[in-house]
């Protein structure tokens, strides 16, 4: 069993060896964050912070071991079971069922640290019930932001999930049934994917470019920004010319798949600040013994690329598809070491960039005054070896301390020695 406790009604302050505060390169050592209900209040030198704590406050010092903000992933799909068949259960099973298998999904992700995630693909609006339960404090869990349904065309890709729309009057009704409902972004599936049988291939378009433009513009009057699914090249060019916020997988392919990147478009994108929503899950070494690359590419290599021309990158995980499950977000970090960015950058990928791209930044991504008291305690210095993050010894989530059952577990040990 997994469990939250209730927000704390006394201060807390956190203390480590050393504290990162989200941006790469800003470190502080033998320093804290002082914690009032949901919010970091400050954050110092530990003997600074412990004269302005309240009288009464829990006080806590992790001796070797990092303080930074809750890690964000910033795509996943809770809806999937990582399966083979990754929509089958939601397809036969119950809603209430699959509310369930999502809530568990969600404390996955809570467990290894992910105290923030983005659903990009949901049916029946369940994402958006689980996003409440656990704002309200009812439930436990990281905190959501949710698409809903993605807009998909008739036949097109996850059609399943109930987002089909066809012509103008039928993507403006949708997009603003999504803003009544709750929906946090829009999510179109611009291009087509692996999962919907007989629908269109990752590399084509599903979309014209007058399309994503009046559904860019559909959203942003309902004050909602557009997450594009995109892996091949012209539906990245048409997703850039129509200003989504974020390109989803963001792949750079032609035709049949092969690489086809466009300098040109790569720097627009950067001009127009819109961010590469990268999808590596973690299991992406069998992902990318898989994929057929021409001579002299890999899984990724798209990304450095992108960044030397100054493309701003979030990393997500797809989490929900075949093999991508929810607790492993350090695996798809991974990723980024064998491409040679340095681990302060990776790190602030899936902080400080993530909640920026995601409208967040003035609630959590970083730790800040009067920013979320999202928290995230490892053993050791990831900043040297990323391979700390999996040894969480704290999690918090706005505030409530969680303890993962591998936690629990250890403790109920302990005690009985």
């Amino acid at each position: 069993m997994t469990e939250t406790s209730e927000a704390p009604l006394v201060d807390t302050l956190i203390s480590a060896d050393r504290l990162l505060t989200g941006p790469a390169g800003q470190q502080l050592t033998d320093a804290a964050v002082l914690v009032r209900g949901d919010r970091i209040v400050a954050v110092g030198g530990r003997d600074e912070l412990r004269q302005q704590a309240r009288a009464g406050s829990d006080e806590q010092h992790h001796s070797d071991a990092t303080l930074l903000p809750g890690l964000i992933n910033t795509h996943l799909h809770l809806v999937a079971d990582a399966s083979r068949d990754p929509f089958g259960a939601f397809r036969t099973s119950t809603p209430e069922a699959v509310f369930e298998a999502m809530a568990d999904r969600a404390l996955q992700a809570l467990d290894a640290g992910v105290t923030t995630i983005r659903d990009l693909g949901d049916g029946h609006g369940l994402a958006f019930a689980l996003r409440n339960e656990i704002a309200s404090g009812t439930r436990p869990g990281p905190r959501i932001l949710a698409a809903g349904t993605p807009l998909t065309p008739p036949d097109g890709h996850c059609w399943f999930l109930g987002g089909v729309v066809e012509g103008p009057d039928a993507i403006r009704a949708r997009i603003r049934e999504l803003a009544d409902a709750g929906a946090d972004v829009i999510k179109v599936m611009a291009g087509g994917g692996q999962t919907t049988p007989g629908g269109a291939s990752p590399w084509e378009s599903q979309f014209t470019l007058d399309e994503l433009r009046l559904i860019v513009a559909e959203a942003g009057a309902v004050g909602l920004p557009v997450a594009a699914h995109a892996h091949g090249t012209q539906t990245i060019t048409d997703c850039v010319a129509a200003g989504v916020r974020t390109i989803e997988h963001c792949g750079w392919r032609g035709g049949s798949g092969k690489p086809d990147r466009r300098d040109d478009v790569a720097r627009r994108m950067a001009a127009a600040g819109i961010y590469a929503g990268d999808t590596t899950p973690p299991n992406w070494p069998a992902f990318a013994a898989r994929i057929p690359f021409p001579p002299g590419h890999r899984l990724g290599d798209q990304l450095p690329w992108m960044d030397s021309l100054g493309v701003p990158i979030i990393i997500g995980t797809d989490s929900g598809m075949p093999g991508a499950v929810f607790n492993d977000f350090v695996s798809a970090l991974e990723m980024y070491t064998e491409l040679g960015f340095p681990n302060d950058r990776i790190l602030q990928f899936a902080t400080a960039n993530a909640a920026d791209a995601l409208g967040l930044s003035a609630v959590t991504g970083c730790l800040a005054a009067g920013l979320a008291a999202d928290l995230l305690v490892v053993d050791g210095d990831p900043l040297t070896d990323l391979q700390t993050l999996r040894r969480p010894r704290l999690v918090m989530a706005r505030g409530r301390i969680h303890h993962s059952s591998a936690q629990q577990s250890e403790e109920e040990t302990t005690a009985d020695v």
